[in-house]
């Protein structure tokens, strides 16, 4: 055994259990215990905290640091870590999704064939509950995740809302995980400009050779949220409502729009899908509001009112 197997031999044995003696360590590794203690010091050196205890009780132990070394993972904890990270990617904990996609990037990239088969199988046996259409493969985010992190481009083929397919060449920057949806930050290489592609949409995904230095990137948050609100025929909206700023901000959801003070009222900007799911979303405000922009959104809301007032009191 040399010298570098040995050392990280002895690092698996402190991460398998709290406290290991001098002489079990030595035993286990057919080696003194003066050996240990140098491999010991070895560890240290590369940034293991490795405690010694003294006394009855004692021992040498793995405790936590203020950085991260490398970690030594065997085949069922590396099959394990990779599933939990898909599923953690899928924005169900608020703050994982993007940690989660870099790291999944990360270990997909030093997975041997043989433990990507493994976390596949446990991927394909695994339902989860949503709209099928929704569903995007792990292997599809594993690789856009590792070509942005390697800032190489990929190449696609794309169906649009209208059904049109066409071939993509594209640099990933940032994958966005909503709460049904996947999407890429890409800068699109043919347009020559950032475009957002649903995963879902995407077909024959493939990581080329060719590199890219990375560009001045938008917010692929805010990005995102944009694309979506405005849609293929989107409406700005600017709506005067009759209450102070504290409390309309105070209600409304975050992120539903830009709020500003009118004196005691308060003006909310924001961006929809159409003029209906316009009206859609002025239709729970509980205040007064007066609707400043869109004219086509004005006679939306009237329209709405008067559909509404026309149903109260219908019986089946």
């Amino acid at each position: 055994m040399t010298q570098t197997s040995r050392v990280l031999r002895l690092l698996g044995l402190l991460q398998s259990r709290p406290t290991w003696t001098g002489p079990e360590l030595a035993d286990r590794l057919g080696v003194t215990t003066r050996t240990v203690r140098r491999d010991v010091d070895r560890l240290r050196a590369l940034g293991y905290p490795v405690r010694a205890g003294q006394g009855v009780g004692g021992g040498y132990q793995l405790g936590s640091g203020t950085a991260l070394p490398p970690l030594l993972l065997d085949d069922e904890e590396s099959v394990a870590v990779a599933v939990s990270l898909r599923l953690a990617a899928g924005g169900t904990v608020a703050g994982l999704g993007e940690p989660a996609m870099r790291t999944l990037g990360k270990l997909d990239q030093v997975l041997p064939a043989r433990l990507r088969a493994s976390v596949e199988a446990v991927s394909q046996a695994t339902v989860t509950l949503g709209r099928r259409d929704q569903l995007v493969e792990g292997a599809v985010v594993a690789l856009l995740a590792r070509a942005a992190r390697g800032c190489r481009e990929v190449r696609f083929a794309y169906a649009a809302a209208s059904g049109v397919e066409t071939s993509r060449r594209a640099e990933p920057y940032r994958l966005v995980a909503t709460t049904s949806r996947w999407y890429l930050l890409a800068w699109d290489l043919e347009r020559a400009d950032w475009r957002s592609f649903r995963l879902d949409r995407m077909g024959e995904v493939r990581e080329t050779t060719f590199g890219f230095r990375p560009r001045k990137a938008p917010d692929a948050a805010e990005h995102i949220r944009k694309a979506l609100a405005r849609g293929p025929h989107g409406v700005d909206a600017v709506i005067d409502i009759d209450a102070p700023l504290e409390v309309v901000a105070g209600a409304v959801p975050a992120g539903i729009g830009t709020l500003s003070a009118l004196g005691g009222r308060c003006e909310m900007r924001f961006s929809a899908w159409d003029v209906r799911a316009a009206a859609a979303r002025l239709a729970w405000l509980p205040w007064q509001f007066r609707v400043v922009a869109s004219d086509a959104l004005v006679a939306e809301v009237a329209a709405l009112a008067e559909r509404l007032a026309g149903s109260v009191g219908r019986t089946a």
